[in-house]
């Protein structure tokens, strides 16, 4: 399963990649000047490769550099706290899921909300359904928590990784699903 085959605008240098295995299953990562522009939720190991051929990230990432954003990559997989200052570049998406992705970034760990509560912060009240295709066109799941935005009601509503990856990532950070 992989679910963020887009990559972002490659203005500058090309994008790089590498894999990794998580505690849920393999991720590609896609690498651009250091920072993460790209991820897939996890899956098979196979997934992750077909993700990065559909990327067209022909080039892999160094040890060294590489090597941070695994660390960063596993430990958020593992539901453990993590900083995407620095680490993360998004050079794709239009200006309101953009908006929307900032403010998934705003949901601490162990807590949920809503997609309306999004829209409402995002200044868009009314929006709940752009919001969910907005969270779910994230190009980099697990450090942009949208596995932490429910349903209105307090379902879990849906997610791109399926309602197990869903339930057992909120799980991880403390959360009953």
């Amino acid at each position: 399963m992989f679910y963020s085959s887009r990559i972002p605008n490659r203005r500058s240098a090309p994008v790089k990649h590498t894999l990794c295995e998580t505690n849920l299953g393999w991720v590609a990562i896609g690498i651009d000047r250091g920072a993460i522009c790209a991820a897939t939720l996890p899956g098979t190991k196979e997934a992750a490769r077909k993700a990065v051929l559909e990327w067209d990230a022909e080039e892999p990432a160094a040890p060294a550099e590489a090597r941070p954003l695994v660390d960063l990559i596993r430990r958020a997989a593992e539901g453990k706290p993590v900083s995407v200052n620095g680490h993360v570049r998004i050079t794709t998406g239009t200006p309101f899921q953009r908006a929307v992705w900032k403010a998934l970034l705003a949901i601490p760990r162990g807590a949920t909300v809503s997609y309306a509560d999004i829209a409402r912060r995002v200044g868009r009240p009314g929006a709940a359904r752009a919001v969910g295709q907005a969270v779910g066109s994230n190009p980099v799941p697990l450090l942009i928590p949208c596995h932490r935005v429910l349903a209105s009601g307090g379902g879990l509503g849906g997610f791109g990784g399926g309602l197990k990856m869903k339930r057992a990532l909120l799980r991880q950070e403390g959360v009953a699903a």
